[in-house]
């Protein structure tokens, strides 16, 4: 079917949501799956995709809103493409991310379950995020009522539209991050603009500014990152300098020269133009070193209370017949830069942790001896190539294993090795409910499910955490 015969569905309510961020209505048995609605909405859809099992459509008009449904805070919602359940309550989010959650469980992994937890909260909903990333782009994304406004195309500071990898929507407010980072990114623009700085084409690959980052810590102190196009020129000299002139908050100003094909900076040198090339976090009675490159999660206070859960499930008592092992033995797959390593190092024996990405290892080592910890021990090289037999006997055979894996999951191969390896436990950390599932059926044979608590560290969207007890059986 054409696009030009695409129906228009009237009068059809908005059943539930779903993956994504998009929201779920049924026609004829059919799932039409919905951006920007909440349950309860009667909408009339354009159908903008047909499939044999499914549609997808766009809302043509509210005919009647959901009680549930209210006001974005944000500017830019709907044509951003984040934040995308802003338009829901935040208790309602809640319990849909945790009904997400018990059905892929459910669904996918079907294994005897416990009680499920009651799902942890954020306690800040807006400005929890401590990094953002925003692309410069030569001429900055409008929509169409803009462009027939004769609104003009300016150079823009922000995030990519969705699936579009050259079209750049300029961001004035984002209420991810404190205000401050509307200031900066604003004041970068503004002297850009002003003085006739090139912004890049993705296209051509040219222009002199390109990307921009920014972290924050729990002191509110700052790191910016200004990634150009070009070699550094005088007038980027006067950018930098202007920046730290203007915002004493940042103690850490970067910049970087990246004129490859892609954005990615992890292979680019980073170099320090004033005050440090790191700031400090802190979670409880811990301190980490954090670079420009490292992986840390962006709502620190939640990660707090993610790690925290971790801790308990690696060494609370099952049972009054099934004591803890006092200093067990840790493995830490997928280990990042060490942070549950070495959040549950002084309860463990020792800690052996596993990650790719060679940097984040070395960052691991630092946060180890930063915090005076030294029964940590990191590996760096791809999981199934390092977590085998041989690696076990050489190591000891682990009490606990943690593994926080990416969203793709675990390897056969890691399962199977850990199946092998017989630890008393297992705490899987999952960003994927659904790859989470899918891994403890794989390991019900062994393993039962003793605990569920789902974590949500992404507020106004669909990502949730979730860790999961497993006990030898």
């Amino acid at each position: 079917m054409g696009r030009k015969n695409l129906p228009l569905l009237k009068d059809i309510e908005i059943e539930s949501v779903a993956a994504e961020g998009k929201a779920i209505a049924r026609i004829d048995g059919q799932v039409v799956f919905v951006p920007y609605c909440v349950p309860g909405d009667v909408v009339d859809l354009q159908v903008t995709r047909k499939k044999h099992s499914f549609m997808e459509a766009r809302v043509e008009r509210i005919v009647k809103p959901s009680d549930q449904r209210c006001e974005a805070r944000c500017k830019h919602y709907g044509i951003c493409g984040g934040c995308k359940w802003q338009i829901l309550p935040y208790e309602e989010q809640l319990r849909w991310k945790q009904k997400q959650v018990e059905d892929n469980l459910q669904r996918i992994g079907k294994v005897q379950l416990p009680p499920f937890k009651p799902i942890l909260g954020s306690k800040h909903i807006y400005e929890y995020r401590n990094k953002l990333e925003f692309t410069f782009a030569e001429h900055q994304w409008l929509t169409t009522e803009e462009m027939k406004a004769g609104v003009p195309f300016t150079p823009g500071l922000g995030f990519h539209i969705p699936n579009c990898f050259d079209k750049v929507l300029n961001i004035d407010e984002c209420h991810l991050m404190p205000a401050i980072n509307n200031e900066i990114r604003n004041f970068i623009r503004n002297f850009a603009i002003n003085h006739s700085m090139t912004f890049y084409n993705e296209r051509q690959h040219t222009g002199q500014l390109r990307n921009l980052m920014m972290r924050n810590n729990h002191l509110g102190e700052m790191m910016v990152v200004v990634v150009f196009g070009e070699p550094l020129t005088k007038m980027g000299e006067q950018l930098l300098d202007d920046i730290h002139t203007c915002f004493p908050q940042i103690v850490s100003l970067l910049y970087c020269v990246n004129q490859k094909m892609n954005d990615t900076i992890g292979d680019q040198d980073i170099l320090t133009y004033y005050g440090q090339d790191h700031i400090m976090e802190q979670r409880g009675d811990l301190q980490f070193k954090v670079g420009p490159k490292s992986f840390y999660q962006t709502n620190t206070e939640q990660a707090y209370e993610l790690y925290k859960v971790a801790r308990q499930f690696a060494f609370q008592p099952l049972d009054s017949s099934s004591p803890a092992t006092d200093k067990p033995l840790v493995y830490d797959l997928y280990t990042g830069t060490g942070t549950i390593a070495n959040f549950v190092a002084r309860q463990a024996s020792k800690v052996i942790g596993i990650e790719y990405v060679p940097e984040a290892i070395e960052d691991a080592k630092v946060n180890s001896q930063i915090n005076g910890i030294d029964n940590t021990l990191f590996y760096a090289g791809d999981m199934k190539d390092i977590l085998t037999d041989n690696f076990i006997t050489a190591h000891g055979r682990p009490d606990v294993i943690i593994t926080d894996p990416p969203r793709a999951g675990m390897h056969e191969d890691v399962v199977k090795v850990i199946l092998n390896a017989e630890p008393q436990r297992i705490v899987y950390v999952s960003c994927n409910p659904a790859t989470q599932a899918r891994d403890i059926a794989l390991m019900d044979e062994q393993y039962s499910v003793q605990a569920v608590q789902s974590v949500d560290m992404f507020p106004h969207t669909q990502h949730v955490e979730n860790v999961i007890l497993l006990a030898k059986r």
